[in-house]
């Protein structure tokens, strides 16, 4: 079972292009997602951070970016060891056109 997270957000903050031990381009981020929801019938305006990760040439092109612009990202979540917070593993970004 595949389950894939897709998230419009903003990139709110970009860290310095990093390396893993192995040689591979990586790339820390925060997404800031803002949008209008409906819940229990009712519009509901929602504001969230999230952590997110890239690796590979995704990475590089993550971090020719603006801060600011807005994006829609698709990935997994997963926990990093030793933390109980969720990161988003960035598998794809495409413009949000929207």
């Amino acid at each position: 079972m595949e389950n894939r997270v897709l998230v419009t957000a903003a990139l709110a903050e970009i860290k310095i292009l990093r390396f893993t031990p192995a040689g591979l381009p990586a790339i820390d981020v925060v997404l800031e997602h803002r949008s209008t929801q409906t819940e229990a019938g009712q519009a509901r305006q929602v504001n969230a951070l999230l952590k997110a990760v890239a690796f590979g040439a995704l990475a590089e092109r993550i971090a020719r970016q603006a801060v600011g612009s807005s994006w829609i990202f698709q990935g997994f979540l997963a926990t990093p060891r030793n933390s109980k917070s969720l990161v988003l593993h960035i598998q794809d970004i495409q413009p949000d056109t929207y």
